[in-house]
């Protein structure tokens, strides 16, 4: 007798998770043994990099979907690196968050490495298994976005 459907799709969701978490896993790894980094400081860099402008801390969390205090936590240890600066606004609650002409130069570099470790994880993945892979997931988030 076959899987059903149901099943199948489990076990889908089980796979792509796995997946995941490894590839996490030794990205974290990477950046920490090759960075003297972490995933978090990667992220927020990475957020700041592609505003090319001041992000406030809330705008910074919700692109990040970790909260304000996980956000200050990582934006606290970056200040400390010289890697961006906060600026209050008019309004004192409210934090501009920038990355240092240091911190972009970092970035750049971490970023071409994170690159080059992504493509060494998945570089058993021809370019038509690209193809097929982002198909489907395509598929997949356009039917979470109705």
């Amino acid at each position: 007798m076959s899987e059903t459907l149901s099943k199948r799709r489990l076990k889908l969701w089980i796979r792509l998770l796995r997946v995941t978490h490894s590839a996490e896993g030794e990205l974290r790894e990477f950046l920490r043994t090759e960075h003297e980094s972490t995933l978090p400081r990667f992220d927020v860099l990475a957020a700041l990099h592609r505003a090319r402008a001041p992000l406030t801390m809330s705008e910074l969390s919700r692109q990040l979907l970790v909260s304000n205090g996980n956000t200050t936590t990582v934006v606290d240890r970056l200040e400390l690196d010289g890697l961006v600066t906060r600026t209050p606004a008019t309004d004192r609650r409210i934090i501009h968050v920038a990355l240092t002409d240091d911190g972009r130069a970092h970035f750049e570099q971490l970023a071409i490495d994170h690159e080059a470790q992504v493509n060494q994880l998945f570089s058993g993945l021809s370019g038509a298994d690209l193809t097929a892979l982002e198909d489907l997931l395509h598929r997949m988030t356009a039917k979470e976005a109705r």
